[in-house]
């Protein structure tokens, strides 16, 4: 029933949001661009004050040490106890003996550390030792000495460590926050006004009149929309002189054309000669009827809901009283959609006309026609098949042009060339697609796709 579709492949799905829309690559670059920046300026800002740091942090841990040991060397011994009591709570700096048999954990490596062990040494002695936890006490340990006894000076490890891991954490979340933040709104800036030409293209080629583009912005913006403006302009332009162009030739013809089937029918011939005139002039009138309706404008607005599955019933029964076609249906009830419908009756009768014309089997004299219509993802599948020779694959697309025939794939030469292109015209009009393939075995299958109501 219907042609095959190439299903895409699950892994390239993924990313497909990412190829196909300009905004969403914009975005993710942007993004990537934002915290790479911000983490290169981290990066740099941590390596620029590593050394300032250092030797601030230097400053204050000797300063600790030699008011301490100042305090505790100048103090009477009966205050001593509540000195390291009042350091403790207070300052959270406490003094314990160091032993020899002390469970000593050094520092982390770190960039900073080998900094801060080289300055406190210049001034407190290249004996200085340092820990990161000493008997399962964790803390920033440094030791000194008081009339040549060895102690351990403690403190919160706080003081050193200022900037925590949670604290790095909080600011990364706030910077992505800011660089994802930043970059919807750039690459939203940016793809609005390619998204607003879009959009009026694609309304152009449905057949649409966009609103005009505004015709500011950055110049080069500004200069896209102003030609995109005037191209449509002379779109309409185009058409509105075409259609007057073939309107009124086939008016101008049809006054001569019916003159002529007067004279005929007065004339005194014989009835072989008096039918083949008749049958060239009707042909002729047919191919003008088909250029006014090829030129006539189709207004959107006048669009009304529309019973499709009857339209096709009775388009059926009126092409069964033929009686060189037999007509086959499988048409689900119940299916609408929105349109104009003496354009969609004149789509099906065309379409039924060419499968009769061209459809036949060999030598038979009868066409048989099948004619399909259901809702098929979502979307009205019409389907109108004949079992003819079909066409060549290579032609289909050129016989969708206007004035265009292939006489060999369909046997005869009678019309214009404008069927399909009318059919196509309609078609496109009403927001749907048309596909054109050949049978397995013979014929030709024409598929059209409507929106649902």
């Amino acid at each position: 029933m219907t042609f095959p579709l190439s299903r895409p492949d699950t892994n390239t799905d993924r990313l497909a949001w990412f190829r196909s829309g300009l905004f969403w690559r914009t975005f993710v670059l942007l993004a990537f661009l934002i915290m790479g920046s911000m983490a290169a300026w981290v990066a740099s800002l941590r390596v620029v004050e590593r050394e300032p740091r250092a030797e601030q942090l230097a400053n204050q841990i000797i300063s600790v040490v030699t008011i301490t040991r100042a305090a505790l060397t100048h103090s009477a011994p009966d205050m001593r106890i509540e000195l390291l009591f009042d350091l403790a709570s207070n300052e959270g700096i406490r003094v314990y003996p160091l032993e020899k048999d002390d469970v000593v954990l050094p520092p982390r490596d770190s960039t900073l550390m080998p900094l801060l062990q080289t300055r406190i040494r210049n001034k407190l002695g290249s004996d200085t030792r340092f820990a990161r936890k000493v008997n399962d006490v964790a803390g920033f340990w440094v030791s000194f000495k008081i009339d040549g006894d060895d102690y351990w000076l403690m403190m919160d490890r706080d003081r050193i460590d200022r900037t925590s891991g949670i604290q790095w954490l909080g600011w990364a979340a706030v910077t992505l926050l800011l660089a994802l933040l930043g970059a919807g709104f750039i690459s939203r800036l940016i793809n609005q006004p390619l998204a607003r030409l879009s959009a009026a293209a694609r309304a152009i080629a449905k057949g649409q009149q966009p609103e005009p583009l505004p015709e500011r912005g950055t110049l080069e913006i500004r200069e896209a929309n102003q030609s995109f403006n005037h191209m449509v302009d002379d779109l309409n332009r185009i058409e509105s002189d075409r259609a007057v162009i073939l309107a009124g030739i086939s008016h101008d013809l049809r006054t001569p054309i019916s003159r002529m089937l007067l004279e005929v029918e007065m004339a005194k011939l014989n009835d072989e000669a008096r039918a083949g005139m008749q049958s060239d002039l009707a042909q002729m009138d047919g191919i003008i009827g088909q250029f006014l309706d090829y030129a006539k404008p189709t207004d959107t607005a006048s669009f009304e809901t529309i019973d499709l599955s009857q339209l096709l019933e009775l388009a059926a029964q009126e092409a069964s009283r033929l009686p060189d076609v037999r007509v086959t249906t499988h048409i689900d009830t119940g299916i609408t959609i929105k349109g104009n419908r003496i354009e969609l009756e004149r789509v099906v009768t065309n379409l039924i006309e060419n499968a009769r014309r061209y459809g036949k089997t060999g030598d038979s004299a009868l066409a048989d026609i099948d004619l399909i219509c259901c809702i098929e993802g979502g979307k009205v599948l019409v389907e109108v098949g004949d079992h003819g020779n079909g066409i060549p694959e290579s032609e289909m697309d050129r016989l969708r042009r206007p004035f265009t025939r292939l006489d060999v794939a369909r046997g005869q030469a009678n019309g214009s060339g404008l069927g399909l292109a009318i059919v196509e015209r309609v078609i496109r009009r009403h927001s749907g697609k048309l596909h054109l393939r050949n049978r397995h075995d013979h014929g030709l299958i024409i598929e059209i796709m409507l929106p649902v109501a």
